[in-house]
């Protein structure tokens, strides 16, 4: 799935290849399931891109032999009701039914304030989008393993990716972890690093701050070692859990990812990034081309198009899109 012209464009890298690792590995854990796992899918919304995203979903829980039931609610179940009616109780009935084992509800719906009450609504042992704020908690800081039973923060710090015993990997949002997913894939990560900082030593821009995407996603990055510029509409942010100002010998590494304003403009952001990835929702935005830093690694996380036809003039590798590899971190989460 990787394509290049031979006229010296960067490569052309679709997610299919990437998704397909994990694949295996999500059927060899429903096969030591007892029974087939349950997930329930809540559309409150008439949203074409909702209504696709359940659609995919279903069909990707039908290959890996996961029993998926969609409740359509609001108007997506009848044009007499409003968006969103109905949402707050199906996620309460799925709650209290022992038979699922997973929730996702596809947003948005409301708008960001409501939506994300929502969130905090759908139980956490059943929260397969790693949306509850106790799943944010622990990635904002930094907390990569839990006791299932308690949801509490594990004892141990982790010396590599294999939980300690007792415990489970802490929940994360699917689009974020599919995107690191990527950059473990194509080698940004470098593996000879402690796990924890595979990231050190590049430099990311990541653009929209939106609390399901964006931001997560900026934090896991620099968590994981990167250096992060974190672009919204009206702010530059940046990211690290090295402290920015101490001398070299008394320099330690923050237990987590610490924000500070930035008074880069994104220009310059770009020009020093080994890797761009942006998640605007709009068919107008577009990342330029010539603002890019030769040889950079792009990543286009919207629905639509966020860069510029030219992008592999400069990009070495360019990902189009991530949607076959959220729906497996989703899967995975389950």
């Amino acid at each position: 799935m990787a394509t290049a012209n031979g006229l010296g464009k960067g490569v052309l890298l679709k997610p299919d290849p990437i998704a397909d690792t994990f694949r295996n590995e999500v059927k060899d854990a429903i096969a030591q399931c007892t029974r087939p796992p349950t997930l329930v899918g809540i559309l409150g919304t008439t949203s074409a891109p909702s209504k696709f995203y359940a659609d995919f979903t279903r069909k990707q829980c039908e290959q890996l032999g996961v029993r998926f039931v969609l409740k359509e609610v609001g108007s997506a179940a009848s044009s007499e009701q409003a968006d969103g009616e109905g949402v707050e109780e199906a996620i309460v009935e799925a709650n209290e039914d022992p038979d699922v084992d997973g929730i996702m509800v596809y947003y948005p719906i409301f708008g960001a304030q409501q939506d994300h009450y929502l969130q905090q609504i759908v139980s956490p042992l059943k929260d397969v989008e790693g949306l509850h704020s106790k799943f944010h908690y622990n990635l904002y800081h930094n907390i990569r393993f839990i006791d299932p039973a308690t949801l509490a923060p594990a004892a141990s710090a982790p010396v590599d990716d294999v939980p300690p015993p007792g415990t489970v990997k802490s929940i994360l949002p699917c689009t974020p972890l599919g995107v690191v997913k990527c950059l473990e894939h194509i080698g940004v990560y470098n593996r000879i690093l402690p796990y924890g900082d595979r990231a050190y030593g590049k430099t990311v821009t990541v653009i929209n701050r939106s609390e399901v995407v964006g931001r997560p996603l900026a934090a896991l990055l620099a968590n994981d070692g990167a250096r992060v510029f974190s672009v919204d509409i009206d702010t530059i942010q940046e990211y690290t859990k090295r402290p920015r100002s101490s001398p070299a010998a008394a320099r330690k590494y923050l237990p987590h990812h610490a924000a500070h304003p930035s008074n880069l403009t994104l220009e310059e952001c770009l020009a020093l990034s080994d890797v761009v990835i942006s998640a605007v929702p709009s068919a107008d935005y577009k990342v330029k081309t010539g603002m890019l830093k030769e040889g950079c690694v792009t990543v286009n996380v919207a629905a639509d198009k966020n860069f510029e036809k030219d992008v592999r003039d400069k990009a070495s590798i360019h990902i189009p899109s991530v949607g076959k590899v959220t729906i497996l971190m989703l899967l995975r989460n389950l």
